[in-house]
């Protein structure tokens, strides 16, 4: 389906740059008149997709992460991307808990963006990276453009 606005952004893998990723895609939703539940539910999912790629696939370098959103009718979609060391086992990785990310880690990455979005789906090759994509319906509360 044709998209009716869309954005991309590179963003070098640094930690203050999940700032201005979340920023970026809350003023880019902010077209569809989103709650401000509905707006905190994506800050949140698009701060855990970055901040997986800043901390799981570029450990010890800074490498690119790509970040795209287009809208399609009543639904942002995100897709955040990166070319870092990619996921050895996914099925685990998406277990709640499940962390290679150290003790200061969660493991709650995957299970907070299935929960706060419409959809997620993940797709990663192991030395060649990962992609995260998200859907959120917003149910807008005035007729869209």
């Amino acid at each position: 389906m044709k998209s009716d606005n869309y954005i991309r952004l590179e963003l070098p893998s640094r930690s203050s740059n999940e700032a201005v990723a979340r920023g970026v895609v809350a003023a880019f939703a902010a077209q569809l008149d989103p709650t401000l539940e509905e707006l905190g539910d994506i800050k949140t999912a698009v701060s855990e997709a970055v901040t997986n790629c800043i901390v799981h696939a570029y450990p010890d370098r800074i490498g690119i992460i790509v970040l795209q959103c287009q809208i399609v009718q009543d639904t942002l979609e995100i897709v955040v991307r990166d070319r870092g060391r990619g996921i050895e086992n996914l099925e685990q990785a998406r277990r709640p808990l499940f962390t290679t990310g150290g003790a200061e880690r969660s493991g709650m990455g995957f299970t907070i963006m299935e929960s706060f979005m419409t959809e997620l789906r993940v797709q990663s090759q192991p030395g060649k990276g990962t992609t995260v994509r998200m859907k959120k319906r917003i149910f807008s509360r005035r007729v869209y453009q």
